[in-house]
């Protein structure tokens, strides 16, 4: 077809943009172009509609409506037969280019819930990725996308991260873990082969968050865990994703994917990053036209097989602080996974509470799309985070988690933007900080050496890991211990076994411990008896004291290490200081 004169004047970019755009013609891209009704049920479902009031140009549709009139002006015979019918129109300006760059990048997050929530199946974030590889192919993308992605192309890692500021921040770690665990067989290993797994992270890891290494590192060998980490090639993160490049998407995959082939790998576990394990687990082997002969799953995945093989042993009192939880974009809306974090939330803290709506419906944290790198959108990001602060702030929560990078970095912003009373934290930190590392009592020769030897001790806990955990300790220093469910088990057992101590948790069934304590006060026959407060609610202590008219013996908060409950059991039944 003939150009006219008018279009003989388009730009060089813009000439390459409609050509390209041919290119990128399938099934999926041009069902989404031509199935758009405009009925306007994607308007509602976008955070930037929501929290821009009044203006059309953040609507799904509308931001979809600036490629597809180009789309139908060249590729589409009904915009080439009745142009102004169907909206077709070309694009003939560098300046037009810049203005679909402020709506592909500074407009959308690519989080899909406009597509989920499309009647007619238009995939406007998979149309609107293909905008942005469009622009990008000629250059033209905001500074933070250039940035990143040659990072990724010339260092390997989105973050440029150096090779040997890696291996130092994975030493470092190593040692932090085992002067933690007291420990000098916890180890990080690197480029080990032919291991069960081989960990992959996010770049931001190593350079702002090494405490999700350390934690992992602690998870992987409280489970004996056969595993490595690579020393290049370990970046699951992929930029292409976000920029629309599919040859730099398949670049970095190819990097990774040959390195867990190098080392005998028999599982690539992917830590919690929404937008990696997408573009690794999901998006990659297309990419790179890569069959990939191993295993992958997420790390969320892993830390939960472990607790159900009983690989791993949690106590869920360590973590009792409010929580709810951010499902990713790409975690929940693009791959699914939605109950695995849950299920291992009630099982690392005490009190979870869902935000609404949640799992595919969720919100976007605002940083997701590659967003955190694009800093003159910072402004409009943080004002469609509106609505993600509303859901945040009606749940009551202290912390949220996500099991995403990008969502840590986006909910900070917004919860500084917006003074928002939480913190934001991973699975990953909570499941580390419930671990329940099994030592081996370090027992003196002579029996009757052990610190707690002859003592009689009835311990009471409703929660059954917890009361596991107190026996064991104190058995372990030589007491005789007696387990209790509840306060009216606890009281049957001091009055028929006559124990030199007995422990209550201030939460049980049955009758209020308070009660429990009373009775137990008042009995003549336990005149010598030392009772200990251990619990999980600090802000009982006063209440406590106020409302007793004996005072308890000793009080201990929970969580308590194996240190600190010995040295509060000995100090309560005034022993004498020996040695552990």
């Amino acid at each position: 077809m003939k150009k006219s004169t008018a279009e003989e004047s388009r730009s060089h970019k813009a000439q390459v943009v409609v050509d390209r755009l041919g290119k990128k013609l399938n099934r999926q891209i041009v069902g989404s172009m031509v199935a758009c009704v405009h009925c306007g049920l994607c308007t509602d479902s976008c955070h930037y509609v929501l929290s821009n009031p009044g203006d059309p140009t953040y609507a799904p549709a509308y931001k979809a409506d600036r490629i597809r009139k180009i789309f139908k002006r060249h590729y589409d015979w009904t915009g080439r037969v009745f142009p102004w019918l169907v909206g077709a129109k070309t694009v003939m300006t560098d300046e037009e280019l810049e203005e679909l760059k402020d709506i592909s990048f500074g407009k959308c997050t690519n989080c899909r819930r406009c597509s989920l929530n499309c009647p007619m199946g238009v995939d406007f974030a998979t149309m609107n990725r293909m905008t942005r590889g469009l622009l990008v192919s000629v250059g033209i993308m905001p500074e933070g996308v250039a940035t990143v992605s040659k990072d990724q192309w010339e260092l390997g890692n989105q973050m440029g991260v150096l090779k040997e500021d890696y291996l130092e921040t994975l030493e470092w770690m190593e040692e932090e873990l085992q002067d933690e665990l007291d420990d000098p067989s916890a180890k990080i290993p690197v480029d080990k082969e032919d291991c069960a797994v081989v960990y992959s992270i996010n770049p931001r890891e190593a350079k702002y968050d090494p405490r999700t290494i350390g934690d992992a590192a602690k998870i992987f060998h409280a489970a004996g865990e056969d595993w490595t980490m690579p020393s290049d090639g370990w970046d699951m993160t992929n930029f292409g994703l976000f920029s629309g490049d599919d040859e730099l998407g398949g670049a970095v995959a190819r990097h990774l994917f040959d390195r867990v082939q190098e080392l005998g790998g028999k599982k690539l576990v992917i830590s919690e990053c929404g937008h990696g394990y997408r573009s690794t687990r999901c998006e990659a082997p297309n990419w790179a036209k890569y069959d990939v002969p191993f295993e992958m799953e997420s790390s969320v995945e892993t830390m939960l097989r472990y607790v159900k093989e009983g690989r791993i042993k949690l106590d869920k009192t360590r973590n009792s602080k409010p929580v709810t939880f951010h499902d990713s974009c790409n975690l929940a809306r693009s791959c699914g996974i939605t109950e695995e974090p849950r299920e291992l939330l009630n099982l690392v803290c005490t009190d979870f509470r869902e935000m609404y709506p949640n799992r595919e419906e969720n919100y976007c944290c605002t940083g997701g799309g590659g967003a955190m790198s694009m800093s003159e959108y910072t402004p409009r990001r943080l004002k469609s985070g509106k609505v993600k602060a509303e859901q945040l702030k009606a749940t009551g929560a202290k912390v949220v988690v996500t099991s995403c990078h990008n969502c840590v970095d986006g909910l900070t912003d917004v919860i500084r933007h917006y003074e928002l009373d939480m913190e934001v934290t991973q699975l990953v930190n909570l499941v580390a900080e419930a671990l329940v590392i099994e030592k081996p009592a370090r027992v003196p020769t002579v029996v009757e050496d052990l610190p707690l030897a002859g003592r009689r001790i009835v311990v009471a806990d409703d929660e059954p890991d917890q009361l596991l955990y107190l026996a064991t300790v104190m058995e372990d220093y030589g007491a005789t211990v007696y387990q209790a469910a509840s306060g009216d088990e606890a009281l049957t057992l001091v009055r028929k076994e006559k124990p030199d101590l007995v422990t209550l948790d201030l939460a049980m069934p049955g009758r209020p411990v308070t009660e429990i304590y009373e009775v137990l006060r008042s009995d003549s026959e336990l005149e010598g008896l030392k009772i200990c407060i251990i619990t999980g609610r600090p802000e009982m202590r006063e209440l406590i004291y106020q409302r007793m008219e004996t005072p308890p013996d000793g009080y201990l908060d929970k969580p308590l290490s194996e240190d600190d409950l010995l040295r509060g059991v000995r100090k309560v039944l005034e022993l004498s200081h020996q040695e552990v």
